[in-house]
């Protein structure tokens, strides 16, 4: 929730010096315009939040609506044609994978942006065998790769989803970003003391057996307070225990 909320604030201040660069735009013209920009920023900031606190989940053909909402004005005033590419899917997506596949596709479309030489760029999603695949593609000068990106801390929002980053650049050709995100906890061998466990609740549980409380853990892993809360209840419920504190050794038992 903070990662989308500081990514909102990004997308907002970038649209507003959009229009205070543009040569399109005289001082007055580009001052209501400016002016607008911002209430209507604040006033989507705000039911953003409302959102938030009251999804769990969203359907990916709800989702990638609100991105695109997001990347329209990155683009409203430059020479740069933006493409979007919905899925066709109507599976719902936990709010934390769709927050964090917002959030990438945004950090990697302002570093595609910076660049001198693109016309046009493509932004799709697509969920299939169990992931959600989110590409952003450019006809820029291809040099854009990893550690291009690592500023934009991408590596480290798909880290805490499970998921990894790919990029194919093609010098003067452009560059094809993808993301992938797993929709669901791999599968572990029931025979294992922690095997119910999903790979996010495995998550929960190495920062629980750290000692880190709920606030922290949602710092680390990109979430809310209270989808904390709900995973260490799972994982109580499905290792038979009574408290943290007896998953917190049951983990160390079998580390």
């Amino acid at each position: 929730m903070i990662a989308e909320l500081t990514e909102t604030h990004a997308t907002a201040l970038s649209g507003l010096l959009g229009v205070l660069r543009s040569r399109n735009l005289d001082d007055a013209a580009a001052r209501v315009t400016a002016v607008e920009l911002a209430v209507t920023a604040l006033v989507e900031l705000r039911a953003e939040t409302e959102r938030d606190q009251a999804v769990a989940e969203e359907p990916a053909g709800q989702a990638f609506p609100r991105l695109a909402d997001s990347l329209r004005p990155l683009v409203r005033y430059s020479p740069v044609r933006l493409e979007l590419g919905a899925p066709d899917s109507g599976r719902p997506l936990a709010a934390d994978v769709a927050h964090g596949a917002r959030a990438v596709v945004r950090a990697v479309l302002l570093t595609v942006l910076e660049q001198d030489t693109v016309g046009r760029v493509h932004v799709g999603w697509s969920v299939s065998e169990g992931k959600l695949r989110a590409t952003v593609g450019d006809d820029g000068p291809g040099e854009i790769s990893a550690c291009t990106l690592g500023p934009q801390r991408v590596d480290e929002r798909l880290a805490a989803l499970g998921g990894r980053l790919d990029v194919d650049a093609v010098p003067g050709w452009g560059t094809t970003v993808t993301a992938k995100i797993p929709l669901g906890a791999p599968e572990i061998a029931p025979t294992e003391p922690l095997g119910s466990l999903g790979a996010r609740e495995l998550e929960v549980l190495r920062h629980l057996a750290r000692g880190h409380r709920n606030r922290v853990i949602a710092q680390e892993l990109h979430i809310s307070e209270s989808r904390v809360k709900f995973h260490a209840a799972n994982i109580l419920t499905k290792l038979g225990v009574a408290s943290r504190g007896e998953a917190s050794a049951l983990f160390h038992a079998v580390a």
